[in-house]
């Protein structure tokens, strides 16, 4: 991508912010590391591939994009209730996750 795409680098700020999370959980679970790591790596590249496409094509990839953001919450979140990973690790991942999940709604919803 030629020009700065704020999705595209918060999903892998979010990515970077995740790493130690996910060591976390696959000590405890390594399925659930698996399914996170994968829902993890689906947004950017999603996005990336949403870039450089038009229409419904654009907006396809943006909603997987977003289902998979979802999804990563969850993991986390799961995580966090199994004990898994501390507070401080999630709240550290908190702030790229809502400003994730507000880029990505404005993409499937954009203003008309």
């Amino acid at each position: 991508m030629k020009k700065r795409f704020d999705a595209y680098e918060v999903a892998l700020e979010l990515a970077a912010a995740l790493a130690p999370v996910i060591a976390a959980i696959a000590r405890h679970d390594p399925d659930l590391a698996r399914q996170l790591r994968r829902a993890l790596a689906s947004v950017p590249l999603n996005l990336a591939e949403g870039a450089c496409r038009a229409g419904k094509d654009r907006a396809h990839a943006h909603r997987i994009a977003q289902g998979s953001a979802a999804e990563v919450r969850s993991a986390v979140r799961l995580a966090h209730v199994w004990q898994y990973v501390d507070d401080d690790l999630v709240a550290a991942a908190e702030p790229s996750l809502d400003r994730l999940a507000a880029l990505l709604w404005r993409l499937v919803n954009p203003r008309r």
